[in-house]
């Protein structure tokens, strides 16, 4: 999903399903990767340092 997002296809769902995750897991997966891919375009697009601590 991070990096090649469209090629994400239905057979990759069933794949998850296949090992266990339910349609709830996924879907959280799915929005958890969603929301660090965007905020972490947007601290870079901005110029966001890093906290001190935090390692690149």
């Amino acid at each position: 999903m991070t990096l090649t997002p469209g090629k994400m296809s239905e057979e990759d769902v069933r794949e998850l399903e296949a090992i266990g995750f339910t349609q709830e897991a996924i879907s959280d997966a799915a929005q958890v990767i969603g929301y660090f891919n965007y905020i972490n375009r947007i601290a870079d697009g901005l110029g966001v340092d890093l906290e001190p601590d935090m390692k690149k």
